[in-house]
């Protein structure tokens, strides 16, 4: 594919579903539960965030987007039916609707450089705009990862063909997701087996330390305070055998991690590198090697 088609690539975001949350609670209760502040959630703004366990471990991530007179939750769609429990079970007395809107909308992704193309675009992370009534939204964890468009079903190839996109290979997606340490799927695997500032939601725009209390908040804030922050989750790269789940990683004998993510795009949690690490370094485990991939905005 020459450089013009893939400026006009999209990718058809299967794995992913959008739920809606609307009701004279909404702000408050999404304000009271995910890591991030809901009041960067503008008509032009959106941000990622999370929902962790009161102790602070993963449980889910995802986008969230101002609709109307509510919110879309851009979520893993294997994901999406437990958030949507989480959320009810949460709710209680709060004048709150949630919805799943997977059978309406689509979510799909576009490069850097065709999002800046669009008349309305601007080059700051999580910025959206709305067209034909759907929002395009800059990633607000890397401009890398490209844009987001949340395209009402009835008008998606309508919509995809006037703004001359072609669809693409989602895997390319998956693939460039995975380089810059995002996981794109199979988030169901690191359920409760890390702190979701393990996740690097400080660097992918994920955490907000001054909004005060949120579910995880404390625990979150005392790992941060107290610089304890010892292990990232990053991307592995297979050299040669098979990964399997919560397999130790080795650096020669000593262990520096585990294997938490084991498809086509595995991740690890990895003890801290120092600024000596040889990208060219090749880590074991029984059953595999591979290299520890490192993200341009890691500073190690």
């Amino acid at each position: 594919m020459n450089d013009a088609n893939k400026k006009n690539s999209v990718f058809i975001l299967n794995n992913r579903s959008i739920l809606y949350i609307n009701g004279l609670d909404t702000k408050d209760f999404l304000q009271n539960l995910i890591s991030n502040d809901i009041n960067k959630v503008t008509d032009n703004s959106s941000c990622f965030a999370s929902l962790l366990t009161p102790q602070g471990k993963f449980l889910y991530e995802f986008i969230v987007i101002k609709h109307k007179s509510g919110y879309f939750i851009d979520c893993e769609k294997d994901q999406s039916e437990e958030i949507l429990r989480q959320l009810n079970v949460y709710k209680i007395r709060s004048k709150v609707e949630i919805l799943n809107l997977s059978n309406e909308f689509v979510v799909a992704s576009i490069g850097y450089e065709k999002y800046l193309s669009i008349d309305g675009s601007k080059d700051i992370l999580g910025f959206t705009f709305k067209y034909r009534e759907d929002p395009i939204i800059l990633d607000p964890r890397n401009k890398d990862l490209g844009a987001r468009l949340i395209i009402n079903l009835e008008k998606l190839y309508l919509s995809l063909k006037k703004l001359g996109l072609k669809d693409d290979k989602v895997e390319n997606y998956y693939a460039r997701s995975h380089k810059l340490g995002v996981v794109p799927k199979n988030l169901n695997q690191l359920k409760n087996k890390l702190f979701g500032i393990e996740c690097n939601y400080e660097e992918l725009n994920g955490i907000d330390f001054k909004k005060g209390c949120y579910v995880g908040q404390e625990n979150t804030a005392r790992i941060k305070l107290k610089n304890k922050l010892s292990k990232r989750l990053l991307p592995i790269e297979v050299i040669k055998g098979d990964l399997f789940e919560n397999e130790i990683i080795y650096n020669n004998d000593v262990e520096i991690g585990k294997i938490l993510i084991i498809d086509e795009y595995p991740f690890g949690l990895i003890k801290y590198l120092n600024k000596n690490f040889d990208k060219n370094h090749i880590f074991k485990s029984k059953n595999g090697s591979f290299k520890i991939l490192i993200p341009q905005w890691l500073k190690i």
